[in-house]
């Protein structure tokens, strides 16, 4: 057995260059644009009592925004509700 000290192991390597998330909206953009491109139709929209007829791209375009904007809403709303849920244990540890 060796008497020296051991050595701390070594840190790893800090990663540089895009991470998954980024990935994959990166992916997800690109199916986005393929798909819009292939879909250049006019659609007839309904929408209460709203009616047009609209290049269907754009309303892909418009589900796909709408849907990243309730995401986005979602996981801040999870956010908030974790961040209140550790501050009252905080609270109630130094009771």
């Amino acid at each position: 057995m060796s008497t020296e000290p051991s050595q701390p192991s070594p840190q790893p390597a800090h990663r540089s260059g895009p991470g998954g998330a980024a990935i994959a909206a990166l992916v997800g953009a690109a199916l986005l644009l393929v798909f819009m491109l292939q879909n250049r139709d006019e659609a007839k929209v309904h929408l209460l009592f709203w009616h047009a007829r609209l290049p269907l791209w754009f309303v892909i375009l418009g589900s796909a925004l709408l849907g990243a904007v309730v995401w986005v809403a979602f996981g801040l709303v999870r956010r908030r509700r974790h961040r209140l849920a550790q501050r009252r244990s905080r609270q109630s540890d130094r009771k």
